[in-house]
């Protein structure tokens, strides 16, 4: 197993929180924190991207009246803020009133947690992932710049300066935060990094791990490091949406072998959220997997599905059905 640096089971994400799907009210994002504090839940993950600055303030307005000791907070880096009148077109929904722009240097980020702080308001983040460093945000970045060109910046400034932040106690630890392997297996075997854990969104899921199973896992053990999965649901795919990682696209070749889950998990009996989040975690190199709520009943149901037995036969009908990848480890 990695690095036991996160050692909670479940993780709540922060995107819904930061409107991320549809808008939440400061009265719904907070009750939805109250329902995963009161199910037990005791890791948090936000970034300054979400909602342009918004989940953080949420994720800090909730979490201040608590004794830091009791949970542990992810933030993220590689975005700097700037307050701005106009309001961007992003993917947020009616996000807070702030620009941005890519920087992985020593100085951004630096700024970027001293910013975090300020808008949670709490004493201390616990680990920092250097966020969507990865080749699916090529077509954002600006002047015609690629992730590779972003990397080299990070492998000089965010890296080696996430470290010295690690050394002065001002962080436990640091990694990546990407939504593709290529940047944590560059990470791990192309740096003199010393990173402690990875937040692999979207790439161990039910529909879409084989690529974790032949490069990401083999990585992540060989250097012992800690690994999150995150968003077991594909950003809603097998939790019931129509919606795959974060966009509107549905591709032919997802949607088919959903299809043919679902119809192993209705034999069954089985609850594909349920069967989601028992996926993600249970290889023993995880450490934790993180997924999202915007509901406090969501939210309630992702922390009872650890306690359900799923029955032996539905995994090895999946297995059968060449529908999940034979070497996947699957909950006892």
């Amino acid at each position: 197993m990695g690095r036991e640096v996160i050692k909670e089971k479940l993780g709540l994400g922060g995107v819904a929180i930061g409107n991320g799907f549809k808008v939440l009210s400061d009265k719904e994002a907070d009750k939805t924190l109250e329902a995963a504090w009161d199910a037990g839940i005791r890791y948090y993950d936000t970034s300054p991207w979400y909602g342009l600055g918004l989940s953080e303030r949420r994720f800090g307005h909730f979490l201040h009246n608590k004794k830091k000791d009791d949970y542990i907070l992810t933030t993220k880096v590689g975005r700097v803020l700037s307050a701005t009148k106009n309001i961007l077109e992003t993917m947020w929904n009616e996000p807070a009133p702030f620009d941005y722009k890519y920087d992985y240097s020593a100085k951004a980020v630096r700024r970027s947690i001293e910013d975090s702080l300020q808008r949670l308001g709490i004493e201390s983040i616990d680990y920092v992932f250097i966020h969507d460093l990865s080749p699916d945000h090529n077509d954002e970045y600006k002047d015609g710049t690629t992730w590779l060109d972003h990397f080299e910046v990070a492998r000089k400034g965010a890296m080696p300066e996430l470290t010295k932040m690690r050394e002065e106690g001002l962080i436990k630890g640091w990694g990546l935060g990407v939504n593709t392997i290529e940047p944590i297996v560059k990470t791990l075997e192309e740096t003199d990094a010393d990173p402690d854990i990875f937040l692999s969104a979207i790439q161990y899921s039910l529909v879409d791990h084989k690529k974790s199973l032949d490069e990401l896992f083999p990585s992540i053990e060989k250097h012992n490091v800690g690994l999150i999965t995150a968003a077991p649901f594909n950003a809603g795919l097998l939790s019931g949406q129509d919606r795959y990682n974060y966009s509107g696209d549905m591709p032919e070749e997802k949607v088919k072998r959903l299809n043919g889950i679902k119809e192993i998990a209705k034999k069954h009996n089985v609850d594909l959220s349920t069967a989601s989040l028992q996926f993600s975690y249970a290889p023993k190199i995880v450490n934790t997997v993180l997924a999202g709520a915007s509901k406090p009943k969501q939210v309630q149901e992702n922390a009872k599905a650890f306690d359900i037995k799923i029955p032996s036969q539905f995994w090895e009908d999946l297995k059968k059905e060449n529908l999940i990848d034979e070497r996947a480890e699957v909950p006892e």
